[in-house]
C-alpha cells in the first residue's frame, strides 16, 4: 500500500532519474576530469590543479581572445536580448489575439531552426562577394567599392555572431515572459491610474515587472545560459574552428578545440567547470535581482 507521503517522490522519480543521469553524474564526471591529464585512450593521470594554473596563466589564446570574446558575447547578448524579448513581448501583449499570435511564432521561430538559417540565410547575407546580400546593399548605395569578406576579417566576425545570436535569441523565455505579461490583472492598472500611475512607462516599472517576477527570473536565466553556449554560431558561419584569427572564439568553442580536435580531455574539462561558474555567477545575479523577498 503506497502512503501519501511516498507518492509525491513517485510522481518526482522520473525527473530525479533524469537529472541525476544527464546533468549530475556529467557534472561530476567533468570535474574530476579536470584534475588529470587524460587524452581519452589511456588512464586518466592526477594532476591537482595543473590544468587550472595553466588556463589561468599559461593559456594566451583563452586570456587575449576566449574569455574576453565570451565575456562581452554573453553580456551583450545575454542582457541585450533579454531586455529585447522583454521589449518585444510586451509590444505583443498590447495587440489582438490573432496578430499577438502570428508575430510571437514569427519571432520565436528562429530559435527552432537556428543552424539551418546560419548557414543558408546569413551566409547568403555574408558572403564575401558581389553576390552576397550585405555588399551587394552597401555597393549599391556607394558605401563600398569592393566587397567586403565577411567571415574571414577578425574586425567584422564577432558583431555579425552577435547580430545573429540577437536574431535568433526569442526562445522559451520571451514565450514565458509574454504568458507573463497576458496574466496580469488589470486589476492593478487601474489601482494603479488611481494612486497616481500616468504613463505606460509607469505602469511597466511599478506593475508590469514586479508582477511577472517569476516569469522575469525564468528568462534571465534561460537568457545567461543560452549566451554561453551559443559557440556554434561563429562555427557554422566560418567554417573553422577555432575562428579566424580567434576572432570569435568563445569558450564552448575552447572546450571543442581541445576535447574533439586535441583529445586533450582534462583540459578541456577544466575549460567546462570555468565556464560552468561562469553561468552560475551570472545565473547568481539574475535571481539576486528577481528572486521573491517574502
Amino acid at each position: 500500500m503506497i502512503t501519501n507521503k511516498k507518492t509525491p517522490y513517485l510522481f518526482l522519480l522520473p525527473y530525479l532519474i533524469l537529472f541525476t543521469v544527464f546533468i549530475i553524474i556529467p557534472t561530476g564526471m567533468a570535474i574530476a576530469l579536470s584534475f588529470t591529464n587524460y587524452n581519452a585512450v589511456q588512464t586518466p593521470e592526477f594532476v591537482g590543479l595543473t590544468n587550472y594554473i595553466n588556463l589561468l596563466t599559461q593559456d594566451t589564446i583563452f586570456l587575449q581572445y576566449v574569455l574576453p570574446n565570451t565575456l562581452v558575447f554573453s553580456i551583450i547578448v545575454g542582457v541585450g536580448g533579454y531586455i529585447l524579448s522583454f521589449f518585444l513581448a510586451w509590444s505583443l501583449s498590447q495587440l489582438p489575439k490573432a496578430p499577438r499570435t502570428v508575430l510571437a511564432l514569427i519571432l520565436y521561430s528562429p530559435s527552432m531552426t537556428q543552424g539551418v538559417a546560419m548557414s543558408v540565410v546569413w551566409r547568403t547575407v555574408f558572403l564575401g562577394n558581389q553576390s552576397g546580400i550585405a555588399n551587394y546593399a552597401l555597393t549599391a548605395l556607394g558605401i563600398i567599392n569592393e566587397p567586403i569578406l565577411w567571415l574571414s576579417n577578425a574586425t567584422y566576425i564577432l558583431p555579425i555572431v552577435i547580430i545573429v545570436a540577437l536574431w535568433s535569441s526569442m526562445g522559451v523565455g520571451f514565450l514565458a515572459m509574454l504568458a507573463g505579461l497576458m496574466n496580469v490583472s488589470p486589476e492593478l492598472y487601474e489601482a494603479g491610474s488611481i494612486d497616481g500611475i500616468k504613463n505606460r512607462f509607469q505602469e511597466v516599472v511599478y506593475i508590469t515587472i514586479p508582477s511577472m517576477k517569476p516569469q522575469m527570473l525564468f528568462g534571465a536565466v534561460m537568457a545567461v545560459t543560452n549566451a554561453f553556449q551559443q559557440g556554434a554560431i561563429g562555427v557554422m558561419l566560418t567554417g573553422s574552428n577555432p575562428t579566424p584569427q580567434y576572432a570569435a572564439q568563445l569558450m564552448v568553442n575552447h572546450v571543442e578545440d581541445y576535447g574533439f580536435t586535441r583529445y586533450e580531455m582534462g583540459y578541456a574539462a577544466a575549460v567546462s567547470v570555468a565556464l560552468l561558474a561562469l553561468i552560475y555567477a551570472f545565473s547568481f545575479v539574475a535571481r539576486k535581482l528577481f528572486e521573491e523577498k517574502d
